[in-house]
């Protein structure tokens, strides 16, 4: 079996091609990173260790990789011949491989109708929707059509924390034990071959909101608040029992919303948070708190992970202030060399936090949401 996998950073090493390649695929990587792809072409195999007393290292192997650089007509070669495509690259980036993706698309079903599965494996709810909307606009009507008999854009949530990282093996990655890779399986053609390690259900949206809610929504919260108490990881700040009691109070709020939508229960969800905050805190990890806090203009636009599950809540009649309090906290989050941090910081100091908050997360000024928010700045600030 054949994937393609486009991205071989951390995420796209430590966790999707581990996985592929201890599922019996040929993983081949395509990157920007020529310094990744050549080591990977030449090696054909590389390490990853588990962030854990054991420290157990695994040899990935039957890999390569392709440079989406310089390489594209093989790129588009390969994805005609695989069996299945993945991505870990970033929501933003997906315009970027569309392109090729598309072509590769075209040659297959050109000449055959074996089923192809391409999962956008990103932090983003709806992923390879969002994906298969961009390569279907590259498509011309007749392989549109014949795309749409033999090739599915399954939606998944994953979640596995990798931190940034710096080896003299520039291949090594440390990850940490849990993963989670969930599939949405009503959006696969029928009678896909499962890949081992990776749970299928039959409706996603709850594992990607319960996942993005408190996953993601708790490591931000924790590095806002971390950042604005001095702390350069996230482990230090997890370590601070009123910063944790902070972003535990921050998941309660994203687990009432969870419980009363999706009916999950109560004592189980509990259970998932207790889980999620002692993964913040492996000290076997080193995760800094500019790195998790990274892009704030994205983590607070409407759909992402502080600004939903905040407007979630205030329409179900639920406490939200824990959640404001991480908005105003990312309003805060001031890294020189954070792109989105400074964009954030020039429009606070043009438009005021209040224009630039309503702005950014699309809620108007008058909103009992936007106040509460503009009540945690100011006694943030």
């Amino acid at each position: 079996m054949k994937a393609v996998h486009f991205g071989a950073g951390n995420i796209g090493r430590g966790f999707i091609g581990l996985l592929l390649s201890q599922a019996g695929y040929e993983v081949t990587f395509v990157d920007v990173n020529e310094a990744f792809v050549s080591q990977l072409k030449e090696r054909g195999e590389y390490p990853v260790t588990l962030a854990s007393d054991g420290q157990e290292t695994v040899i990935v192997k039957n890999v390569t990789a392709l440079s989406s650089v310089t390489q594209g007509e093989e790129v588009a070669a390969a994805i005609a011949e695989a069996d299945l495509v993945t991505t870990a690259v970033g929501v933003s980036i997906l315009k970027h491989i569309a392109g090729v993706l598309a072509d590769g698309i075209s040659r297959r079903v050109a000449v055959s109708s074996a089923p192809l599965h391409v999962i956008a494996c990103e932090n983003a709810i709806g992923g390879s929707a969002q994906l298969k909307e961009l390569v279907y606009a590259k498509l011309d009507e007749a392989a549109r059509a014949k795309a749409d008999a033999s090739v599915a854009f399954p939606n998944a949530a994953v979640d596995r924390i990798v931190p940034l990282q710096q080896h003299e093996d520039i291949l090594k990655v440390v990850v940490e034990p849990f993963y989670e890779w969930v599939v949405d399986s009503s959006q696969m053609i029928p009678g896909y071959t499962p890949v081992e390690g990776v749970h299928y259900v039959d409706n996603l949206e709850p594992y990607i909101e319960r996942k993005l809610f408190t996953v993601n929504t708790g490591h931000c919260s924790a590095a806002y608040l971390g950042f604005l108490r001095g702390y350069e990881t996230i482990q230090q700040a997890m370590a601070d029992e009123a910063l944790t009691a902070q972003v535990r109070e921050v998941l309660e709020e994203t687990g009432a919303v969870l419980i009363q939508k999706h009916g999950f229960d109560q004592a189980e969800h509990s259970k998932y948070i207790d889980k999620i905050l002692e993964r913040f805190r492996n000290p076997a990890l080193t995760d800094e708190v500019s790195r998790v806090g990274r892009s704030p203009l994205r983590k607070l636009s409407p759909n992402d992970r502080l600004v939903s599950p905040a407007l979630q809540a205030y329409d179900r009649g639920l406490s939200y202030a824990a959640l404001t309090r991480s908005m105003a906290g990312a309003l805060l989050f001031n890294v020189s060399d954070d792109p989105e941090a400074v964009e954030l910081q020039a429009a606070i100091a043009e438009l005021g936090a209040e224009a630039a908050l309503a702005k950014y997360t699309g809620i108007a000024a008058d909103h009992p949401v936007h106040k509460s928010a503009m009540e945690q700045y100011a006694k943030l600030k």
